[in-house]
């Protein structure tokens, strides 16, 4: 790969690739046509493409947005940016192209004077937390049920569409930090209940190899907690849709009842512990995150 080209886009043509590309990120579903792209990019969105030797292999693309129990109010100080998608082809995965064009969407929104930044994700994604948590620094204290309803692409079909809806504050000196850093942070060892207590431990997997969600979820119970998550959903999805969708009533059980308790999605870590990789949300009790 030669040294990936970042930057807005411009023609009519970008626009039409940009609509190419996320068809063949999203099979089956319908992507933001070109002529939305373009407009939307003309009055206050940020669309930017990842370019490999003039080959469009990524893009983000988001609009101006205000949140919804606030639209009544007075907008001075209320507007945020609204990031729609972030999509990399697949053989381009995994080598800090999404962070890259995600880099370049802080830059343009702070040169608008904006310092908030929403999207929404998949809590069951690894890499996707990965990205918006460890390296980007976002946070996330909001579930929402189906938010999308029932989604035909081949990525999602077939179960209830949750997601988180992270918070990006683009300003902060958490967000400076994540991304000087530009890698993970390894989580240490195994966790103790005096620093994090873990909610929903794994079971190991039987003759499938497949992790299975515990029963019943811990009392939530201290400043820190940990949610597990499974290290690769889409193998599971591949071959058992019930056990995915038993993760996803579980981790939606978990996440629910924690963000109704005042706890903060701060980190997302990924290890080997007792012989098995395993992924982990690190959840914080927000008063003390805003103490620290």
């Amino acid at each position: 790969m030669k040294k990936l080209v970042i930057r807005p886009l411009g023609s009519m043509e970008d626009f039409n690739e940009a609509e190419r590309l996320q068809q063949d990120v999203w099979v089956g579903d319908t992507p933001v046509m070109a002529a939305m792209l373009k407009i939307v990019a003309a009055n206050g969105g940020v669309a930017i493409g990842a370019f490999d030797g003039g080959k469009m292999i990524g893009l983000v693309f988001g609009f101006l947005g205000a949140d919804e129990e606030l639209l009544e109010e007075p907008l001075p100080g209320r507007l945020k940016h609204c990031s729609h998608l972030l999509a990399v082809l697949p053989g381009y995965r995994d080598r800090q192209v999404g962070f890259q064009l995600k880099a370049a969407q802080r830059q343009a929104v702070l040169g608008q004077g904006l310092d908030r930044v929403t999207w929404t994700s998949d809590p069951l994604e690894a890499r996707n937390a990965r990205l918006n948590i460890t390296r980007l620094g976002a946070v996330c204290d909001t579930y929402l049920r189906n938010a999308y309803g029932e989604m035909r692409d081949d990525l999602n079909r077939g179960l209830p569409s949750d997601r988180f809806q992270l918070d990006w504050w683009v300003a902060s000196r958490r967000v400076e930090l994540c991304l000087a850093a530009a890698a993970a942070r390894s989580f240490d060892g195994k966790p103790s209940v005096e620093e994090a207590l873990l909610l929903n431990p794994s079971v190991p997997g039987r003759a499938d190899s497949l992790p299975r969600p515990t029963e019943d979820l811990a009392p939530l119970v201290g400043e820190a907690l940990l949610v597990e998550i499974p290290p690769d959903f889409q193998a599971i999805k591949a071959q058992d849709l019930g056990l995915a969708l038993a993760w996803r009533m579980q981790t939606r059980a978990a996440f629910e009842e924690a963000f109704s308790r005042g706890y903060l999605v701060t980190g997302f870590h990924r290890t080997v512990l007792e012989g098995r990789e395993r992924a982990f949300y690190q959840l914080t009790w927000l008063l003390s995150s805003l103490e620290g």
